[in-house]
């Protein structure tokens, strides 16, 4: 019998010991994520039936793809939880954003403008997969300069640092914070992203754990990844930041 069979074999999925998702593309009609919301309700329970307390959604903010604002991140929120009471799903539901890093985002910070954060000031970025932003160190120093503690959204998907791992601990050495999506660690994405994720979790440089849900291929995969004994043997004991967020 192969060790592969061991690692694949099925256990009960449990993520009560992570609690909440603090980076999620569940409200509807705003992203690319879930469209309607009937599946917005479909999703949280689902997710809820994993072992979730809380869903903290993180819409994109991208300039001319995703141009959403605190006010369509609002009302879209509010349409979610009407919908979740209705249904009587026991779920707290909350929203922030995930914001993309490029000139307009720098615009926007200079304008003043609120950004949407949770729990203790934290602040969820991302930037492109292909090459590192002209206006990457500023950005981040004038926001950690007001005080926003900053998460990565998925650092182990951006391919031009994946063969230099000095970038990621450049990273770290700004204060920077690291959230893993979870779909990375069972090669969802690719070899070069799963051989990532496994760097990061062995130099113990991840904080938060994160479904970045945005369709049923997502859900599909996710439920079925945390039910085998690979993704408990790959998280071992990391003492992951989720639960402070409850």
């Amino acid at each position: 019998m192969s060790f592969s069979f061991f690692k694949k074999r099925v256990v009960v999925p449990d993520l009560s010991f992570i609690g909440v998702d603090m980076h999620s593309h569940l409200l509807p009609g705003i992203d690319d994520g879930l469209k309607i919301v009937e599946d917005t309700v479909r999703f949280v329970k689902e997710l809820h039936a994993l072992g979730y307390k809380k869903l903290i959604c993180t819409p994109h903010i991208l300039s001319g793809i995703h141009d959403n604002t605190p006010e369509t991140i609002g009302a879209a929120l509010e349409k979610a939880r009407k919908a979740l009471a209705e249904a009587e799903v026991p779920v707290t539901i909350d929203a922030a954003a995930e914001y993309m890093i490029d000139d307009e985002f720098e615009r926007i910070l200079k304008s003043g403008s609120k950004l949407l954060t949770f729990g203790k000031n934290y602040l969820l970025v991302e930037m492109s997969y292909l090459a590192e932003p002209f206006n990457l160190k500023e950005v981040l120093f004038e926001l950690q300069m007001r005080g926003y503690k900053l998460i990565l959204a998925h650092p182990e998907r951006y391919n031009f640092m994946h063969g230099n791992f000095k970038l990621y601990e450049a990273f770290r050495d700004r204060g920077i914070l690291f959230q893993l999506n979870i779909l990375s660690m069972s090669g969802y994405y690719g070899k070069d992203v799963k051989k990532t994720c496994e760097k990061l979790i062995d130099a113990k440089m991840i904080e938060f754990l994160g479904t970045d849900m945005h369709h049923q291929n997502h859900l599909n995969a996710t439920k079925a990844f945390v039910a085998t004994r690979e993704f408990l043997d790959l998280i071992g004991d990391v003492p992951f930041m989720n639960k402070t967020l409850l």
